[in-house]
Formats: C-alpha cells, structure tokens, sequence
C-alpha cells in the first residue's frame, strides 16, 4: 500500500524527471541542433531512424516543454503559498530568483542556443501579477493565452486576403547561420555564436510558434493546480484525473488527424501558417495532458510507483541536469567536442540519450544520499535567499 501522504511530492518529483529525459532524448536525436543525417548509412538502419525520431517527437515533441513549464507554475505556487503562511510575501523575492535563472540561462546558452530557462525567466515575470489574482481570472486569461489570439488576427487577415504573399519566418535566417559556429568552430566560436545569432533564432522561432503564449498559460494552470492541490491523492483528484485523460485522448484524436491532413487541405499560405501553428499548439497540448494525467493515474499504483519513482532523483535536480546534458551533449555532437554528429543517426543518438539519462540518473541517487538540493539548485537557492533572515 502506498504511502499517500508521502506521494504528492514525490509524483511531481517524477514527472518533472520524466519530463528532463523525454528533453533528453529530443534533444539528442537532434544532435542539440544540428539536424545532419550520416550518409552510406544501409536502408534498414535509414528506417530504423526514421520511426525512432517520429515516434519520439510524436511522444514528446512539443509536450515536454509544456510539462516542465506546467510544473514551474506548480512550484511557483508552492514556494508563495508556504511564504504567505509564514506572513511573508514571496514576488519580489521570486522576481529575484527569475534574474537568477536568466543567469543559469545564459550560461545555459553558451553551450546549447535552444535553452528553455532564458525564456522561461523572462515569462516567469508574467506570472507575478496573477499570484493574488482570483482563480477564475487566473483561468480566464490562461484559456485566452492558450487560444493564441496573435495566431487568430493573423488567420483573419488571410482568410480576407488569401492570395497575400507570405515571407518566411525570422527565425529561418538566423537558424541558417548556426553550422557557420557549431559544426567545426572552437568552443569559443560556438558559444558567440550561440549567445548572439542562436538567441535571436530562439525569440524569433518561440514567438513564431505561440511558445510566449503558451508558457505563461501553462504557468497559469499550473499555479492553479497547485491553488487545488491537485497532485494531492485522493478519490475527488482520482476522478479529475481520470476525467483529463479520457477527454484529452478524445480531443487529441480528431486533432491529430487534422494535424496530418491540414497541409493536403489548405493551399494559400497565408491561411494556412497561422492555423498550422494554432493546431499544432492544441495538439501537442491535449497529448501533453495525456501523458500527465496517464503519469499520475499510474504512479499511485503499486508497481507504477516503483517504476516512475526512478525519475524522481533527476526531478529533484532538474536544473543542474538540464544544464548537465546541454554541456555533455554539446561536447558529444559539436565540432568543438567529438563531433558525433557526422556519424550518429537517431537509432544510435537514442541509445547515447538513454545512457546519459541512466548515468545522469546514478548520480542524482548517490547525490542525494548526502545533500538535500543538487548542486546549481544549492547555488539557487542560496543566492534565492541572499540577504535574508
């Protein structure tokens, strides 16, 4: 029988693991940005590539990051709702923080220019105005910032004028410079370039994409289910979350399909961009709902517990592992490094991936075993309370 009172942390603690070895692997099959595919390779292994990163994005592509800014929500909650019991009023202490993060951001970015914590510290300020917000306002305008309403002005103006010529995207400029510093520049070539060209490349495409919109509204909901305790065990939460996974399975079914057939379905650009990014965003987060909910839902059985509790040592140290990974990855796949790269399809960048998270893994047990936060956490959370009693 498992502890409930001792699973609420421990769940969130897994899911955010979760969520930083599905990055992981993303990312490795990636080659943390340089999208080369090994020539010569034989057709069987061509193949085996080619399912090996569908059937990764298709599972994580666009739901990790959605997870991970859910949880910072959560965790946003929590650390103001404990100060506020002790009659402290935790913002500009949090505002703080998101200036740390930015930090550990940046140093972030000098190794891997599509780093998540620069811009979820520059979002993170958003949330501040809505920590005294009444909850059906902080839902309100989190539904409004998940229909993405720059998306819809601009799907007006095409259906008005569906034979406008569209311009491709910023962000493809500045992305088609990144192998002029990262395939066979020094280290210190690659983290210019990264912390100038690849930055720009990253606001652009996030702002492209509906990725500022999304963030704060995952922001939102996450502070909102942390207002309802809805990681805390019980029959009413039970039902909840048996309720989310049924009716994100049914909204993301018919999602998908519109998904794959949109661009058969739509010839004019102008029209079509827009409710591309619009539909992809609805899909990646009804599927990202299945796999927290799915997450939840098995954790509280016997043997789901002691399965998923593995990724619980990395959730506790998820930002000393995403800066980890960032730092190894680049050093594996950049030319700066080993330059694997050239060499390395998904099948065997998956396997790299799994072997880094289990590494990875091994020494957030053993960390934990003599310290209660992981060393960059340690760091944060000093500097989080610098000048304080």
């Amino acid at each position: 029988m498992i502890n409930k009172n001792a699973t609420r942390l421990h769940v969130v603690d897994a899911l955010r693991g979760f969520a930083i070895v599905s990055i992981m692997l993303l990312h490795n099959i990636e080659h943390f940005d340089v999208y080369f595919q090994p020539q010569d390779l034989p057709s069987r292994m061509v193949t085996l590539d080619q399912t090996i990163w569908d059937s990764l994005f298709f599972l994580f592509g666009g739901k990790s990051y959605a997870i991970f800014a859910l949880l910072f929500g959560l965790t946003f909650f929590i650390q103001t709702d404990h100060q506020e019991q002790k009659g402290k009023d935790f913002r500009w202490r949090f505002a703080w923080r998101l200036v740390l993060l930015f930090g550990f951001g940046l140093i972030n970015s000098v190794f891997y220019q599509g780093d998540i914590l620069t811009l979820y510290a520059l979002v993170g300020f958003l949330l501040i105005p809505f920590a005294k917000m009444k909850s059906k306002w902080v839902f309100f305008s989190a539904i409004l910032l998940l229909l993405l309403p720059t998306e819809w002005v601009k799907l007006i103006q095409g259906i008005n004028n569906p034979d406008l010529s569209l311009e491709n995207p910023v962000s493809w400029t500045y992305f088609g410079k990144m192998n002029d510093y990262i395939l066979d520049g020094s280290f210190l070539h690659t983290a210019r370039g990264n912390l100038t060209n690849g930055k720009m490349a990253v606001l652009h495409w996030s702002w492209e994409n509906g990725r500022f919109f999304h963030i704060l509204a995952l922001f939102c909901f996450g502070m909102l289910a942390g207002r309802k305790k809805l990681f805390a065990w019980n029959t009413q939460n039970k039902k909840i979350w048996i309720g989310m996974f049924t009716i994100s399975i049914l909204v993301f079914i018919p999602l998908y399909i519109l998904k794959n057939n949109l661009p058969h379905l739509i010839t004019s650009e102008v029209i079509k961009r827009p409710l591309e990014t619009i539909e992809t965003a609805f899909t990646n987060i009804s599927f990202m709902l299945v796999l927290v909910a799915g997450f939840v839902l098995l954790f509280q059985t016997k043997y789901g517990n002691k399965v998923l509790n593995v990724f619980s040592p990395i959730g506790k140290m998820s930002l000393s592992n995403y800066l980890f990974q960032s730092m190894i990855g680049s050093s594996i796949y950049y030319g700066f490094g080993l330059g694997l790269y050239k060499f390395t399809g998904a099948t065997y960048s998956v396997i790299i991936g799994i072997a880094l998270a289990i590494l990875l893994g091994i020494f957030c047990t053993q960390w934990a075993k003599k310290f209660k936060h992981g060393p960059l956490e340690t760091i944060w959370h000093k500097l989080t309370w610098i000048n304080s009693k």
